[in-house]
């Protein structure tokens, strides 16, 4: 088993965020663990990982689970809403003057 990669408390918890909400939607749905593992094509031991929140699940795992339990559509939402790149990039488009305008001389 790989060793689980380091991660801030904050990001920690995002992570178990997630796992804590498909373990809650496979039980709204009365799946056993092991029958989503088995659609998933995943290990009993993997899916409880993921619905742990552990970060060494690959994307790949992830959206298998979330295809048996009918919630693929989320996928595509991930970073859909990306606010802060829209800002980072609208800062650059912004004309910016690097000199005063010319004036017009009066002759």
């Amino acid at each position: 088993m790989r060793s689980e990669k380091s991660l801030l408390p904050k990001h920690r918890r995002i992570l178990e965020g997630l796992g804590e909400n498909i373990r809650l939607a496979r039980l709204r749905r009365k799946l056993s663990a092991a029958k989503v593992a088995q659609r998933a094509g995943i290990s009993r031991n993997t899916l409880h990982l993921l619905e742990k929140g552990t970060s060494n699940t690959s994307i790949t795992t992830l959206f298998q689970v979330l295809l048996v339990l009918g919630l693929e559509s989320d996928f595509s939402k991930l970073a859909a809403d990306d606010e802060l790149g829209r800002r980072l990039e609208d800062a650059k488009l912004k004309p910016t003057r690097s000199r005063a305008p010319k004036t017009k001389k009066n002759s």
